[in-house]
């Protein structure tokens, strides 16, 4: 068979590299190509744009580059036109991929599409759109299944393979300098402007609690300098691509909202959730989105479990203060920790790479027969 894939983060290139070892382990004879990264790209997919070149965020930031994602949706539909696949993969990326997902049912190519965008988060009749347009969604959060029913469509829950990579993961001793302080993992995300506006957010706050050591993790596909403005700080190390073993032996973790609140949580680390984007986006985000919090780990559990400093709250005083109670309350951390443990046993129901590779290639083979 032949696949067409598309992921345009960071987070969707590990998800669609590991669905694409357990598709070629059912199918020997599988190609691909398409867009994503370097973890695609380690396990035999032919990157024609890498996800770097695609990660625009905030309503703002989408409108400014208008012209630049045109061109790649131009040539995206050209690449496909060009591979002729038996099936397209789109993984989230929904602003991008539902409109990939039209071209594809509308050239008559079957559309399977895994990690769905988050159209319970706002806009929700776009599940219709996405009912005309997708042959099967593949959901990794136990609540999409029962959304996508009130729009009388029956999607496949795989479950989560966040929790797939932290359980594969091999821990390998991290080196940094200052163990015996307590350890402050802060996880500012791989996109350029989230990383600058959680740097500038957070530089009092690592000045006025020097007996902290704070790590971040950094990503090396971004300029370095972007990391200069705290780079000088003398209780401030930065781990490069190591973000699983760091979060292993911290205290507590500072955490932009995205996957990494999933990933802190299925590695136990009580965190403070941290948000901020352009004034315009996030007056636009404000009157759209339809739910109570923006971190998957509250979203999961029902209910506010971790601190969400969002925008305006996103400030030296609120994340101080939040910051101490988590590193001194050992009650505070441990009622964190035990719903974390909920949410794992929520999630856990075996491989969500397996089983959607497994529903694709059934799929594929049924249709092809």
């Amino acid at each position: 068979m032949k696949y067409f894939i598309v992921a345009g983060e960071r987070s969707g290139d590990l998800h669609g590299g590991n669905l694409v070892k357990e598709l070629k382990a059912l199918d020997k004879e599988a190609t691909f190509t398409g867009f994503g990264g370097d973890y695609m790209a380690s396990n035999g997919v032919d990157i024609k744009v890498h996800y770097k070149e695609l990660a625009f965020m905030g309503f703002l930031e989408v409108v400014l580059n208008l012209f630049k994602i045109r061109a790649y949706l131009k040539q995206c539909k050209n690449e496909i036109d060009h591979f002729q696949p038996d099936a397209i993969i789109l993984i989230d990326y929904g602003g991008f991929n539902m409109k990939i997902a039209k071209y594809a049912k509308a050239n008559g190519i079957a559309v399977h599409y895994y990690i769905s965008p988050k159209v319970w988060a706002w806009n929700q009749n776009r599940a219709l759109k996405l009912k005309k347009i997708v042959d099967r969604m593949y959901v990794i959060l136990p609540f999409e299944k029962a959304f996508f029913q009130k729009f009388d469509w029956k999607v496949n829950y795989v479950g989560n393979p966040v929790l797939d990579a932290v359980k594969a993961h091999s821990k390998k001793p991290i080196s940094i300098e200052n163990k015996d302080k307590d350890i402050v993992a802060i996880l500012p995300g791989s996109r350029l402007q989230e990383i600058t506006s959680v740097l500038t957010g957070i530089k009092e706050v690592i000045k006025s609690l020097p007996n902290a050591y704070f790590v971040i993790a950094a990503v090396d596909n971004i300029d370095s300098h972007v990391y200069d403005q705290v780079r000088d700080f003398p209780n401030v190390e930065f781990v490069y691509d190591r973000t699983y073993d760091l979060l292993a032996v911290s205290k507590v973790a500072i955490v932009t909202s995205g996957t990494a609140t999933l990933e802190t949580a299925l590695w136990k680390v009580p965190q403070i959730v941290i948000y901020k984007t352009s004034g315009l986006s996030y007056s636009i985000a404000k009157r759209l989105i339809k739910v109570n919090y923006i971190s998957l780990v509250n979203l999961i559990i029902g209910k506010l479990l971790v601190k969400e400093l969002i925008q305006n709250d996103f400030n030296h005083v609120n994340l101080s203060t939040e910051l101490e109670t988590l590193l001194d309350n050992d009650n505070y951390r441990n009622k964190m920790i035990e719903g974390y443990n909920e949410i794992e046993r929520m999630l856990d129901t075996g491989s969500a790479s397996s089983n959607t590779a497994n529903l694709i290639y059934k799929y594929c083979v049924e249709n092809k027969a």
